[in-house]
């Protein structure tokens, strides 16, 4: 992958810069979003190839759970997650955290700039993050210990890899939530569906903010008038 940025991120930036030459901040965003794009798309590709003829490496062991009761784990735990990063906000509040990612507006300005990026915040990031922290450093722990602290483990991990430490509670309560759906069904396909929700329902959300603002002040207007 570092092979890849060397080789990549530079033509991406010459080709961006030769589109948008009188606009260097747009060229550092189109460059970035196809080059996370690019990047995590080819990763993917690597580790499915890589494990083509061992299809359960990605499970645990164990009776799993019916392909849709998989899926219909992921979309409950997509709103466990949202329940448990709305208590994680509110403790952030508690000792004086402001709302706000800068590493999520990091990511959203990127994707407004080249929306292809959002591929890899939606799909790819939650493929290759499950694989890292639920299949490796979760399903390793849980083999040498319990599962209290293998999802400790791993959601701590998750958290402090994304290294928006002001946020870190946020993290670690969303890791830990995938850690159970991934254990209680056993299929990495219940933690990526609710990661992957979770990923675009914030993305959609904070691409059209502008848009929800302006319907809430509206809604109000509306509600005020005929009272």
């Amino acid at each position: 992958m570092q092979l890849s940025g060397f080789l990549i991120g530079p033509l991406l930036f010459l080709y961006f810069q030769g589109v948008y030459p009188n606009d260097l901040k747009m060229a550092e965003l189109m460059t970035n979003g196809w080059f996370v794009f690019v990047s995590m798309s080819l990763a993917a590709v690597i580790f499915l190839f890589l494990i083509r003829k061992e299809k359960n490496f990605v499970d645990l062991p164990g009776k799993k759970a019916s392909i849709g009761k998989s899926i219909g784990f992921g979309i409950i735990g997509f709103f466990l997650v949202l329940i448990g990063q709305s208590i994680g906000a509110y403790i952030e509040s508690l000792i004086g955290i402001p709302p706000g990612s800068e590493n999520t507006a990091q990511f959203l300005e990127i994707a407004s700039a080249a929306p292809v990026a959002i591929f890899s915040i939606v799909l790819f990031a939650p493929f290759l993050e499950e694989v890292v922290f639920r299949r490796v450093i979760f399903g390793t722990v849980l083999g040498k210990s319990n599962f209290v602290i293998a999802a400790i483990v791993s959601a701590v991990v998750f958290a402090i890899i994304h290294f928006d430490f002001a946020h870190i509670i946020l993290y670690a309560i969303s890791g830990f939530i995938f850690a159970y759906l991934y254990y209680i069904t056993k299929r990495l396909l219940t933690s990526f569906i609710a990661h992957m929700l979770l990923n675009g329902f914030v993305t959609v959300i904070q691409l059209n903010i502008d848009a929800l603002e302006k319907f809430q002040k509206s809604l109000q207007f509306i509600l005020h008038h005929l009272q």
